[in-house]
């Protein structure tokens, strides 16, 4: 039977990345204790050092979802007026 291989949340990946830069444990031992393979460990822990640089960057892309939905509305409620402005045109033309 073929084994299906394991999918790691991106929450999980950071907390073992974080333990690994703590160096308070070994790599052998924080595999034993996440039940992750050492190669692994080395490898969220040196991409989590690459893009933690982003974080701190001050032209982020990052948008409060809230406004997001806020600016989403909008945009239905003027697509919704200008539909309704273009069917009462169409039925006073007659066609």
């Amino acid at each position: 039977m073929k084994k299906s291989r394991r999918k790691f949340t991106s929450e999980f990946k950071a907390q073992v990345a974080i333990e690994a830069i703590k160096e308070r444990e070994t790599i052998v031992e924080l595999s034993r204790r996440f039940d992750v393979h050492p190669n692994m460990i080395t490898k969220w822990k040196q991409e989590f050092m690459t893009k933690s640089k982003l974080i701190f960057e001050k032209d982020l892309s990052y948008q409060d979802p809230d406004s997001q939905f806020e600016k989403l509305y909008a945009k239905i409620g003027k697509l919704e007026v200008e539909r309704d402005f273009l069917k009462k045109a169409y039925l006073k033309t007659g066609l």
